[in-house]
């Protein structure tokens, strides 16, 4: 059951033969000895899973191919586009080797490539993306599980825009200034900043996806598949009123049809710029919006809910930290020990005075 590489003209040729079976011999199409090796390395043990009645293992490119023809069609589209981006630039030399194969050190090596030019936050989105891919095979018992370790790189967190509500009511004229052409995009944004829904969420937003008489919005096409009713807060009500169709989109694009992504990014970058902030983007909008809710106290669960994450982990990523609520806090709390008894022009240093 040995197998053989030969050269016949200028391309490599492999030869073997499975234990009573028949003989292989096939053309690698290949002039590097290496590649042409790791050509008949597959093809090899192909030959033995066929034999023994087990699915081939596909090599990297192979099952993400496979993927995008079984699995994209139903995939979001922040799934199809990362992937697709993956695929085109972020193989590493990987793409050939058979998933079986990417063991610790391969994917430890490939991410060191990755981290050449990156940073380490992306390198652990990178390797989500791989493991996104590879579990899948798994999943369908093409192999029994994932074969490397690889832990996500420690990522000092860096606090992320969120919209302060003292220039909100500023930012949002701007945002009406810059859509004068095309008003639409202004309600999505109101709808991504008041609901909490994502960029995609909001331009197939439909009218009747509102319950007016209970004020909640029920989420029709979402990237979890959740249909979860959202209260709706009274300001986004009153602006939605005047406009209020029976059916169809809330915010359409050209010839009625959904606005194409990424069509807020030149209206936020005009309000950004007019109100003096940075970072505002349709994902901080809903960042902003769980925030928002935390600080009033909004239970973690219910934000999750609302958010629509899987993961409580999922929501508290979203979640800014806030120090003038902290601070806040803290003087309620101090009010609660001294019961507003002061001495002096300062308070006592601690409950019993000590």
């Amino acid at each position: 059951m040995s197998s053989t590489l030969f050269k016949v003209g200028k391309y490599y040729h492999y030869r073997f033969r499975l234990a009573g079976g028949a003989r292989h011999q096939r053309t690698t199409h290949e002039v590097n000895h290496k590649r042409a090796h790791a050509i008949m390395s597959k093809a090899y043990a192909d030959a033995v899973l066929l034999a023994s009645g087990m699915q081939l293992v596909p090599t990297l490119e192979e099952l993400i191919e496979q993927w995008e023809e079984l699995r994209a069609p139903i995939a979001s589209k922040s799934h199809r586009r990362g992937i697709d981006v993956f695929k085109r630039r972020h193989l590493h030399g990987l793409g050939q080797l058979l998933i079986s194969d990417l063991g610790t050190e391969i994917i430890e090596k490939a991410r060191n490539a990755h981290l050449a030019t990156r940073k380490p936050a992306t390198a652990n989105h990178w390797l989500r993306k791989l493991k996104l891919l590879v579990n899948w095979a798994v999943k369908r018992k093409i192999i029994p599980r994932l074969p490397w370790d690889v832990p996500m790189l420690p990522v000092q967190k860096i606090p992320r825009a969120t919209l302060p509500t003292q220039t909100t009511d500023d930012w949002l004229a701007e945002i009406d200034k810059a859509t004068t052409r095309s008003p639409s995009v202004a309600i999505a944004v109101r709808l991504m900043y008041g609901l909490g829904l994502r960029e995609s969420e909001a331009a197939s937003a439909c009218w009747e996806w509102i319950d007016w008489e209970r004020r909640t919005f029920t989420p029709g096409i979402t990237k979890g598949k959740e249909a979860v009713p959202v209260p709706m807060p009274r300001w986004l009500v009153a602006y939605l009123a005047p406009q209020r169709r029976p059916q169809g989109l809330i915010a359409p694009g050209k010839q009625g049809r959904a606005l194409p992504d990424g069509f807020a990014r030149y209206a936020m970058r005009r309000a950004n710029a007019a109100t003096s902030l940075t970072g505002i983007t349709p994902h901080r909008l809903r960042g902003t919006c769980a925030t928002l809710m935390s600080e009033e106290g909004t239970p973690i669960q219910t934000i999750q809910a609302i958010m629509r994450h899987k993961d409580p982990k999922t929501t508290m990523g979203y979640l800014e930290v806030n120090m003038d609520v902290a601070s806040r806090a803290q003087d309620r709390i101090e009010d609660k020990i001294y019961s507003g008894r002061k001495m002096g022009n300062t308070r006592q240093t601690g409950p019993s005075g000590a």
